[in-house]
C-alpha cells in the first residue's frame, strides 16, 4: 500500500504523477528529451540503460517498465533484456553498450567510481562523448526515479502484460502524451 493517498488503480509512477501533476510535467519532459529525442544511442539502448539501473536499484516497477520498453524497441529485445537483467556476460549487445552499461553500473553505486579508463573503454568501443554523458545522466536520473517510486511504496503490478501494454503506449505516444493520457483517464 502506498505511503500517500493515490489512486490505487494507477500503479507505480503513474499514481505519483497524478498526485502531483505540476511536478510530473517537467519530469516527463525530461524523460522525453533523455530517452526519446534524436540521439546516437537508439531509444531501445537508452531504455535498456534505464532498466539496468532500475534493476540494480531493486526497483521492480521501473525495471520491468523500462526493460519492456527496451525489449519492444531492440532486435532480439527479449533475449537482450533477459541477459542484461541476469548480468550475463554473454548478452548479445555491442561492446559500446557493454561499456556504457558498465559506466551506468558504477554511477548507480557511486558516481565517483567512474574512472578515465571506463570512459576510454567506451570510446574505444565507439561511444561518442554524448553517449557517455547520456549513460551517466540516465543512471543518475533513474536513481532518483527509483527512489521516488520505491520511497512512496507505489503499487507494483506483477502481470507482465501490464508492462507490455505500458511500453506500447509510451513507444507510440511518448512520455509526455503517453503518461498524461494514463493519468488523465481512469484505468479499467
Amino acid at each position: 500500500m502506498p505511503h500517500i493517498t493515490v489512486d490505487a488503480r494507477m500503479p507505480g509512477i503513474f499514481g505519483l504523477f497524478n498526485y502531483r501533476p505540476e511536478t510530473a510535467k517537467p519530469l516527463l519532459e525530461f524523460c522525453e528529451a533523455l530517452l526519446r529525442d534524436e540521439n546516437s544511442l537508439s531509444r531501445g539502448e537508452r531504455e535498456l540503460i534505464a532498466g539496468h539501473v532500475s534493476n540494480l536499484n531493486a526497483s521492480p516497477f521501473c525495471a520491468n517498465g523500462h526493460f519492456a520498453i527496451a525489449a519492444a524497441q531492440l532486435n532480439n529485445g527479449e533475449a537482450i533484456v533477459d541477459g542484461v537483467r541476469s548480468r550475463s556476460t554473454d548478452t548479445a549487445i555491442s561492446p559500446k553498450m557493454k561499456a556504457l552499461l558498465d559506466i551506468a553500473t558504477k554511477v548507480t553505486a557511486d558516481g565517483k567510481t567512474v574512472e578515465d579508463s571506463d570512459v576510454a573503454k567506451a570510446r574505444e568501443a565507439g561511444a561518442a562523448e554524448r553517449d557517455v554523458h547520456d549513460a551517466v545522466l540516465i543512471a543518475a536520473a533513474f536513481a532518483m526515479f527509483n527512489r521516488y517510486v520505491d520511497g512512496l511504496n507505489a503499487v507494483v503490478p506483477e502481470d507482465p502484460n501490464f508492462y507490455r501494454s505500458m511500453a506500447a503506449g509510451l513507444i507510440s505516444q511518448g512520455y509526455v502524451a503517453g503518461v498524461h493520457s494514463k493519468t488523465e483517464r481512469q484505468p479499467s
